[in-house]
């Protein structure tokens, strides 16, 4: 029983049958806020993403904490994978709920970009809001 309720939780790294990945070709750019400062933007091209805090951010970095995983408030991060601090945005993709919601609205369950689109705006595991802009 637990791990079928375990495996309702689960994405594609625990499901051979589903792999999630970002096409070639999208093209996106969301905002990172906590309490309407924009912290940071995500933003996704020709197969990668990219994680880079703003002057914003840079200007206020003594009054929040650093993103866990980017440390570095000058470097534009770079990687063909979704960090796991965004990737905790997408829920399991068995939950009935979830799956209901793919169906629904036609949403490709192997598009990264697309479910973080939809899904990805709020999180219960961090404060911070990430917008599509």
């Amino acid at each position: 029983m637990l791990k079928h309720f375990k495996n309702w939780f689960s994405k594609s790294q625990d499901d051979p049958e589903i792999e999630i990945h970002l096409p070639k070709n999208a093209n996106a750019t969301f905002e990172l806020k906590i309490d309407k400062v924009v912290i940071g933007k995500l933003h996704c091209e020709d197969g990668e993403w990219q994680f880079m805090y703003t002057e914003e951010f840079k200007q206020l970095r003594n009054q929040y904490n650093h993103i866990a995983g980017f440390s570095n408030l000058d470097k534009v991060y770079r990687n063909e994978t979704l960090w796991p601090f965004f990737q905790t945005r997408i829920p399991g993709l068995k939950q009935p709920v979830v799956k209901e919601i793919l169906k629904k609205e036609n949403i490709n369950e192997t598009n990264e970009l697309e479910l973080l689109k939809r899904f990805g705006k709020k999180t219960i595991s961090n404060p911070y809001e990430l917008d599509l802009v």
